[in-house]
């Protein structure tokens, strides 16, 4: 038999930890349930990939410099030129697969900015080429949300609806879709594929209480909230400082988080501006570090999406600073919904107050993660055992294209 032949695509490798973390959950299936595959990445950051888990890596884009702000002539005629030559290089690599997947991500959505000649436009490529090709391609436990640019809809609708297989990490992001006008009827939700990463060893609440980990986020609004970023970010960035330094006074230290490399500049700011010895920033590579970070906090407040996920993951009581409706779904879903807080009106004294109200409630609430988290385990398992019977159905692969059936 031929082993199948499957890729893994997204902005992976390029220093986003929940990325990462969502390839790292389906590398762990495909080397569990289907060793004999051979397992390739196109990819934002091959050379981390390669290097990290150990498979063969390709760059996303040609033009090296896409993720660039483009004001010079020749930039721009090089971002052009990259449309036009990743084209034929996204198909070429399609093409040399049975199977692509598209690990987790909220590849379906603008909740953060985002132009439709970026990622939503390299999607579409590879959508329309799978489908071109008769290569399966699978969205599992994307997310998804509403999108008020419509060059950027349009392209995801169509991405989506090209796509042979799709599954969504919260009811929202499939009733998003089926509100673009995608067919969402064999659509089924999965927890976030993060939970089906390792759990960190069990730890609880110290007596005094002791550490509380903070997660922040280069925040600057979503895509339709440009014209005011700088003023949410100010605003953010104010809020999240004055409620650690609260902590502080209160003689709690605090462990400062991170994840996406570019939430750095927040972390400085921070620790500039309080200055006190009790502040300290921790250096995470993956969410596996963060899980353990938070694992050994006694609460966390967290802005990511994924931040969130590892400290809900590790059973610590959490409160989210929620920047779009996925961080609430996720908060109501592990039954820590009344813990929220906008990210765009961080109010610190308000946000002080449900810190104490979460903390009162401590024992209950990790009681209830850890049941949670059980459920999730084995919702997960039901999903990639849906992704065999969808995805590499027991046939003879001595044909070329055994798996290339018409979606």
């Amino acid at each position: 038999m031929t082993p199948a032949r499957v890729g893994v695509f997204g902005l992976l490798g390029s220093g986003n930890l929940g990325n990462d973390g969502s390839l790292e959950a389906v590398l762990g299936y495909l080397r569990a349930e289907h060793p004999e595959s051979a397992v390739d990445a196109l990819c934002g950051g091959p050379e981390v990939v390669s290097a990290r888990y150990r498979i063969p890596a390709t760059r996303l884009h040609w033009y090296r410099g896409e993720y660039r702000t483009a004001s010079r002539a020749g930039a721009i005629a090089g971002k052009g030129l990259g449309k036009l030559v990743d084209v034929a290089r996204t198909a070429a690599w399609v093409r040399r697969h049975d199977v692509v997947i598209v690990p987790g991500m909220g590849v379906l959505e603008a909740t953060l900015p985002l132009r439709p000649w970026g990622f939503p436009y390299s999607l579409f490529l590879l959508c329309a080429s799978g489908r071109l090709f008769r290569t399966r391609v699978a969205l599992v436990g994307v997310g998804a949300a509403p999108i008020a640019d419509r060059p950027t809809r349009a392209l995801v609708r169509w991405s989506a609806r090209l796509a042979a297989y799709r599954s969504y990490r919260d009811a929202l992001s499939r009733d998003a879709m089926r509100a673009m006008g995608v067919d969402t009827a064999r659509d089924e939700v999965y927890p976030d594929l993060a939970f089906a990463l390792p759990t960190p060893g069990p730890s609880g609440p110290s007596d005094p209480p002791g550490q509380v980990c903070v997660g922040v986020m280069d925040f600057h609004g979503g895509n339709d909230d440009r014209a005011r970023a700088e003023e949410i970010h100010r605003r953010y960035l104010d809020g999240t400082t004055r409620f650690v330094r609260a902590l502080v006074e209160d003689g709690r230290p605090v462990r400062l988080l991170t994840g996406d490399a570019c939430d750095a500049t927040v972390v400085d700011a921070i620790l500039e501006a309080v200055d006190s010895p009790l502040v300290t920033a921790a250096e995470t590579a993956s969410l596996a570090d963060l899980m353990k970070e938070m694992a050994a906090a006694d609460t966390v407040v967290a802005t990511r999406y994924h931040n969130l996920v590892c400290a809900l993951k590790a059973g610590t009581p959490t409160l989210a600073l929620s920047y779009a409706a996925k961080s609430d779904a996720l908060m109501d879903r592990m039954g820590l919904g009344a813990y929220c807080h906008s990210a765009r009106e961080v109010d610190a004294d308000r946000l002080l107050e449900q810190f104490r109200a979460l903390e009162k409630q401590s024992a209950e609430l990790r009681r209830t993660l850890a049941e949670r988290n059980q459920v999730a385990v084995r919702q997960l398992k039901a999903q990639f055992a849906g992704l065999t019977a969808a995805l590499f159905p027991k046939t003879d692969h001595t044909h070329a294209h055994a798996l290339r059936e018409t979606p």
